[in-house]
């Protein structure tokens, strides 16, 4: 297939470029505005191919838009693209709305335009796969069963939000005009390439510099962690045998607290690189409670896994021990990424992230 992919130089988008290029035999258009969070490098092993081809250009952009998919002719749509970090919408919202809802419209339209135009044959193999969060499902209180694909919607931050809002464009476009969509929603994405300012590559780089941990509240808030590579191999899976129409919930079964996460993590690097002032778990800190932090999201998986003969390959302790030892290993990475966007600033105080989104 001609699979065009927007965001493909984020955190998952380039976990999905590199299963590509490396795991498929399918040419591959990544459209990516190349904000912040992005990162040419993570696909530079894909660059390599001729069946990869990189187009820096925002989802808002209509005639940008028409003009990828008239050039690409694509014969799916994996849409990724989108701001992520549940502290960065509290702080400003306007361009999670901008991004995520009119960004999504955007990009359906464009859509909806190339596929109208083919003939029957490639109008019916088209898809369009919108990938999403478990955290437009709201929270889950202790004992309620995992999110599945029928819990109804309660988002509670304006990152969520805006998510929960393009799901619903997305849907809105297969039962009004037969755009042949379908939507994924996943839990938390660990794993290499993940910006500093998430949970897990924060607390990491922190710890390896002797910095303070800070942990937001009791660390008891509960996420269900699934690696990077586990989550791309599912997502194209779902974009080879996904149905109009339908949803998948993609997780791992491997729920932790945000202090059993910090531990582990501090664990790891006592045994990989000992700190000579003793344990990495004395530089942790509770720090006061952000506001609307939902308590616990889990998915369960059952149906992707039937549908799509797709399940995690990798448990917690083993993808948190590549993930640790990959930020040992790349330093020169996110030391570059600190320096350009925190001016000085340590990143526990630039983005005060405990970070909970994927």
């Amino acid at each position: 297939m001609r699979i065009l992919i927007t965001g493909g130089c984020g955190f998952i988008g380039s976990a999905v470029v590199r299963h590509l290029i490396g795991q498929t035999a399918h040419d591959v258009l990544n459209v990516d505005a190349l904000t912040y969070a992005a990162s040419t490098q993570a696909t530079q092993a894909a660059a390599e191919s001729g069946r990869y081809r990189l187009e820096v250009a925002n989802i808002i952009d209509a005639a940008a838009m028409d003009r990828v998919f008239a050039e690409f002719q694509p014969d799916a749509v994996m849409h990724l693209a989108a701001e992520s970090h549940v502290d960065r919408s509290i702080d400003g919202p306007g361009t999670f709305v901008s991004t995520n809802i009119v960004g999504t419209y955007t990009l359906l339209e464009a859509a909806r335009r190339w596929w109208s135009g083919l003939d029957a044959a490639r109008r019916g193999a088209f898809r369009f796969h919108h990938i999403s969060t478990d955290e437009v499902f709201g929270a889950l209180r202790p004992g309620d069963p995992p999110f599945t694909e029928q819990t109804a919607y309660d988002p509670r931050s304006p990152y969520s939000a805006s998510k929960a809002s393009s799901d619903h464009l997305v849907r809105a476009w297969y039962h009004t005009y037969g755009l042949p969509t379908f939507v994924t929603n996943t839990t938390n994405n660990y794993g290499p390439w993940h910006f500093p300012e998430k949970l897990i590559p924060l607390v990491t780089i922190n710890a390896i510099e002797g910095q303070e941990l800070p942990v937001y509240g009791a660390g008891q808030n509960v996420r269900d962690w699934l690696f990077v590579e586990d989550h791309a191999e599912a997502l194209v899976r779902a974009v080879e045998h996904g149905q109009p129409g339908e949803t998948y919930a993609i997780g791992a079964r491997q729920p932790r607290t945000n202090m059993q996460v910090v531990e582990a993590i501090c664990a790891i690097l006592d045994e990989l690189r000992p700190d000579p002032s003793g344990p990495h778990a004395r530089l942790i800190r509770h720090v006061a409670d952000r506001p609307g932090h939902d308590f616990r999201y889990e998915i369960d998986p059952s149906h992707a896994e039937r549908a799509l003969g797709w399940r995690a390959r990798h448990d917690f302790e083993h993808g948190i021990r590549r993930t640790v030892q990959w930020y040992l290993n790349n330093r020169e990475w996110w030391e570059a990424i600190r320096a350009a966007r925190y001016a000085g600033q340590r990143l526990g105080q630039a983005g005060k992230t405990m970070g909970t989104a994927a």
